[in-house]
């Protein structure tokens, strides 16, 4: 009988992602716990961890992984007209799991990444993965469901896993890490996307939701308020301070219940 496969290679997969507010580069939360995951994982089984980011070293938010965790960050050089699944892959082909986050934050946001990793890799995918611990020569992943359902799947090593935002993970900022941790470029083998002149690139805009009172008036009611004139209510409010005025905004949109703070 041969002795169960080894694991002695870990890669994660980061990204740079954005802030939803202002908007600014920072890392990736999806990515950061598949960060924590993955140092978890090379602790308890004495694996070797390498973490790999496709893009430009000189992007400010890589340093954050440094201070999640990584003792080092590879960055190969990838362009965006490049194919980035397959310049990881070059680097990650010895590896024997792969982690990363279920779609990027701000960058092509298309969650494809994985399912290209693992096709190029020729190796399996399990997606949406909270918990991942390796058992011999496979790799157990309890998937999120919806509904808070949670199911349980294996698969054989080596394998891509993609890790769900809700993650059982919970990433800690330490600014001493930062300071002595690296980013080192490596070599990278340039792979074109023949796709990429198809696509057109840019900023997801989500369209302004206008708030509208629910109308409770009867449908008689509001036929005759087609036909004749009449006042709606409110108030009109033109004196007072601003926090006055925020206070009757507020309140309105209580009453109907438009907002739930």
């Amino acid at each position: 009988m041969s002795a169960p496969r080894q694991v002695k290679r870990i890669a994660v997969l980061v990204s740079i992602g954005r802030h939803p507010v202002s908007g600014a580069p920072r890392y990736s939360r999806n990515d950061a716990a598949a960060l924590e995951l993955g140092r978890g994982l090379a602790d308890r089984h004495g694996a070797e961890l390498t973490v790999l980011h496709a893009g430009d070293a000189a992007d400010p938010a890589l340093a954050d992984y440094l201070a999640l965790g990584a003792s080092e960050v590879q960055v190969l050089a990838c362009g965006a007209g490049e194919d980035a699944a397959r310049v990881l892959a070059a680097h990650a082909k010895h590896c024997d799991l792969v982690l990363t986050g279920t779609r990027a934050e701000g960058a092509y946001d298309t969650g494809m990444l994985p399912y290209r990793l693992a096709a190029v890799l020729g190796r399996p995918l399990v997606g949406a993965a909270v918990d991942v611990a390796i058992e011999g020569s496979r790799v157990a992943v309890r998937q999120f469901l919806p509904k808070g359902l949670r199911r349980r799947v294996d698969s054989a090593l080596p394998a891509v896993v993609a890790v769900h935002p809700l993650a059982n993970a919970q990433p800690r900022y330490a600014y001493a890490r930062l300071r002595g941790g690296a980013i080192r470029t490596v070599p990278a083998t340039r792979c074109d996307d023949n796709d990429a002149p198809a696509w057109v690139l840019g900023a997801a805009e989500r369209k302004p939701v206008r708030l509208a009172a629910a109308e409770k008036r009867s449908g008689h009611a509001r036929m005759l308020s087609a036909t004749t004139t009449e006042s709606r209510g409110g108030n009109v409010v033109n004196g007072g301070t601003s926090v006055e005025k925020a206070q009757i905004i507020l309140a309105y949109l209580r009453e109907h219940q438009l907002i739930d703070y």
